[in-house]
């Protein structure tokens, strides 16, 4: 199992940002990400900084750990300049970069631009258009493509990301058509855990029977698509559960054993941030990251 960590992009850089990023590759976290939102939530009101600008950033101030985005979505994007700000940051980073992307939801991002917000079907049309699309600027130099929601011309995207045949894809999904797009685009697969059991007051052994029916719905996507399950990585980004991993060290081993045994090959936990939902003891944090795998291996 690997252990990552997200950072929401709620710090200057000059006052603390870079330094956290610093931490997170001395700690030995497999990877750093960060939120994709022009605002998340309780942070609306708060400072709240550009995500890509920001993994810029880390990638000058780091050297080994992976940066990437969990997760980009089409509220605000369209493939053809993503795709050749996508190119650039796998550059500068020397090909450290992931894509976390999702379909994204009905919040402030989908409709800071004053488009009326999408009907669930015509989100998941348009996040279904826009992975392929995606998926051609990133791998092909030269582009053109007419679509329902998202066209190319002659798009050029020279010389192609560093990572070959192109940057990998984390697909969030829950529904089977996102699954079938992880199983088909994806080198990772992403889940929050289900909303129902966690927004309806569920305990941790039902959020955890749910995720091991999705896993089970990922593996019969990837059946679908012809797709080898094993080579799909599974993340889960933590937080969204009823389960408390950061309340101590024994939680998180436990935690992490009982979804590693459903397939959870990566958890991503937030760093804390005092005074919100991501509040946590600091010295417990860091302790998961320094001893938390070797604990669990111990098991």
């Amino acid at each position: 199992m690997r252990l990552s960590t997200v950072i929401l992009p709620v710090r200057r850089w000059s006052d603390g940002g870079r330094e956290v990023w610093q931490r997170a590759e001395e700690l030995g976290f497999h990877a750093a990400y960060t939120y994709d939102h022009l605002s998340w939530r309780s942070f609306r009101e708060q400072t709240w900084f550009g995500a890509l600008p920001t993994l810029t950033a880390a990638a000058a101030a780091t050297s080994r750990i992976r940066l990437g985005t969990l997760v980009t979505s089409p509220n605000f994007r369209h493939p053809v300049t993503l795709a050749k700000e996508l190119i650039s940051l796998d550059d500068i980073s020397d090909g450290r970069l992931t894509l976390g992307i999702g379909a994204g939801g009905n919040g402030f991002d989908a409709t800071a631009l004053s488009q009326e917000p999408w009907s669930p079907r015509e989100r998941a049309d348009r996040f279904a258009e826009f992975v392929a699309l995606l998926d051609r600027l990133l791998t092909e130099d030269a582009v053109s493509s007419e679509g329902t929601f998202y066209s190319a011309e002659e798009v050029r995207n020279i010389p192609g990301c560093v990572q070959r045949p192109r940057l990998p894809f984390a697909v969030a999904a829950t529904g089977p058509r996102g699954m079938q797009l992880a199983a088909r685009y994806g080198q990772a697969w992403v889940t929050t855990g289900d909303p129902k059991v966690s927004n309806g007051g569920g305990t941790p052994t039902e959020s955890l029977e749910a995720v091991g029916g999705q896993v089970e719905k990922l593996a019969k996507a990837c059946a679908d698509q012809g797709r080898d399950f094993g080579e799909l990585r599974k993340i889960m980004l933590t937080g969204f559960t009823p389960d408390r991993p950061l309340d101590s060290l024994d939680a998180f081993v436990d935690f992490a054993g009982r979804h590693g045994e459903l397939g959870i090959d990566e958890l991503v936990v937030h760093w804390p941030i005092a005074d919100s939902v991501f509040d946590a003891d600091v010295t417990v944090f860091e302790r998961i990251a320094t001893e938390g795998l070797a604990q669990l291996g111990a098991r």
